[in-house]
């Protein structure tokens, strides 16, 4: 492996790059999916290859191979070079990176247990337990569950002395009951939509979140719904759960601050974003509560790891802090055009493409509520619980989400049961409309597997921190902005 790592550096510098950086990565993904305890879905797969990127002439040229050997390392960063040569005809001005200092260490996620060594059996006999106990709910008429695992083992060199190499293991896992009545269908999620939560972790989180355990309390809240009366439209304060304020973090705070998308990189697929370079240090993002920041080495985050594929080390960077916008997210390219230094979230689905700036952990820092004492000071609100929808626009600035449940909240205690709930606001408006964050005690890192970017595309693994929060004055129901 070091062998293919030099040959690529030296044949980068030998076709002229004044920099050059290899990755050299194994990945395997594991995918489990019943429904109705049937195995309807049962994937695994491996990829094994490296990718050269380089500067030549004040240019990026990159290259990959599924072929990682000395000759092909050779190749690639030949043709790297090659690309880069040729692009540097049209640049605007010379690439310019960050100083790091380079490291020569390892690093692995911390697990209890490899979920690749646990049997196959164990995990369907799992699903297919869990998913009986939610076909006992009559009106379900669909009960799924799922599994997930991902496993990358990355080696990185560059010319300037850096070797690292990662094991980096992702899991998650979750349930999703579907019910169905005369004229509705309803859906509810544990512990979190869109498949459940997934964490850096290994399988003992599928033990620690307990699918059997929760199934049978899924699969009556989504026929309870069908009978649930629709959100009423108007406005009214909300209460966010923690897993609704993750995506709204994602989405609100997480892709505008990638300063990619605010110098215009990403306009043509990704979008661009309202938080445009001269409002840096000056806007006023969101009330005096509102502290988000880019944190890497958050235990069990999803965008948690060592380095970056820059070979920057992870770390914790203010996004806003007490609600004033105070950073992005930077790779060694874009923080000098800002006068920043990288905070390490340039990274590469695979050997097979470039790497790009990405969330890792975005963060909300907990508040000093108390969830009960929260809904108890709330006069008159509505209480929403876990994502079924979003929709947003590409500066993420106007956007409407909607959740799976919610509460109607009268004279500060929790009453009936809502559905279809959604609520609709303008970024930086609805962050200053936000009054009290709950405390450490309700706080959690929720994952998301799925986050997509760049042309071509590519997925991330991202994760974001929060705990239940409430906002003032906020549009909810049918009458909702779009």
């Amino acid at each position: 492996m070091d062998e293919i790592l030099d040959r690529a550096l030296n044949a980068a510098q030998l076709a002229g790059a004044s920099y050059a950086d290899v990755r050299l990565v194994e990945s395997r993904t594991q995918l489990l999916e019943v429904k109705n305890r049937r195995v309807s879905a049962l994937q695994e797969s491996g990829t094994l290859g490296l990718g050269v990127r380089v500067l030549v002439d004040g240019a990026w040229g990159f290259a990959a191979s599924a072929d990682p050997s000395t000759t092909e390392a050779e190749r690639c960063a030949t043709l790297a070079a090659r690309v880069a040569r040729a692009s540097a005809r049209f640049r605007v001005a010379p690439v310019a990176l960050s100083p790091v200092k380079p490291a020569v260490t390892r690093w692995e996620t911390p697990i209890e247990v490899d979920p690749f060594t646990v049997p196959l059996a164990d995990k369907i006999a799992l699903l297919v337990e869990a998913t009986g106990l939610m076909e006992r709910e009559a009106q379900v008429k669909v009960a799924q569950g799922s599994m997930q695992f991902w496993e990358d083992k990355k080696r990185f060199a560059s010319t300037e002395g850096a070797r690292i190499e990662q094991r980096i293991v992702n899991s998650g896992a979750g349930l999703t009951a579907w019910a169905v009545g005369a004229d509705d269908l309803q859906v509810r999620s544990y512990p979190n939509s869109f498949g459940g939560q997934y964490e850096s972790a290994g399988y003992e989180l599928v033990r620690r979140i307990d699918l059997p355990g929760h199934a049978a309390e899924t699969a009556a809240m989504a026929a309870a719904l069908l009978v649930a009366p629709v959100c009423p439209a108007g406005v009214t304060t909300i209460l966010l759960d923690g897993s609704q304020m993750s995506l709204q973090l994602h989405e609100s705070c997480g892709h505008p601050t990638e300063l990619d998308r605010a110098l215009g990189h990403e306009a043509n697929y990704a979008g661009t974003s309202f938080l445009t370079t001269d409002q840096l240090g000056k806007l006023r993002y969101g009330s005096d509560l509102v502290s988000i920041v880019t944190d890497a080495t958050t235990p069990r985050g999803l965008g948690t790891f060592g380095f970056d594929d820059e070979g920057v080390p992870a770390q914790r960077a203010d996004l806003v802090r007490e609600g004033r916008f105070a950073g992005y997210l930077t790779s060694r390219e874009t923080a000098p055009l800002v006068g920043l230094a990288s905070n390490g979230t340039m990274r590469a689905e695979s050997w097979a493409h470039i790497p790009l700036v990405r969330m890792t952990n975005v963060n909300l820092e907990p508040g000093a509520w108390k969830l009960a004492d929260l809904i108890a000071d709330t006069e008159d609100g509505i209480h929403m619980i876990t994502n079924r929808s979003w929709s947003i626009d590409d500066k993420r600035y106007n956007f409407q989400f909607g959740t799976e449940v919610g509460y109607e909240i009268k004279q500060g205690k929790r009453g009936r049961l809502l559905k279809n709930c959604t609520y609709t606001g303008i970024t930086p408006e609805f962050w200053n409309q936000c009054d009290a964050i709950c405390d450490a005690s309700d706080w959690e890192i929720w994952g998301t597997p799925n986050c997509g970017k760049g042309q071509p595309s590519q997925t991330m693994r991202t994760a974001q921190g929060a705990s239940s929060a409430r906002f003032r004055g906020v549009q909810v129901g049918v009458g909702a902005r779009s």
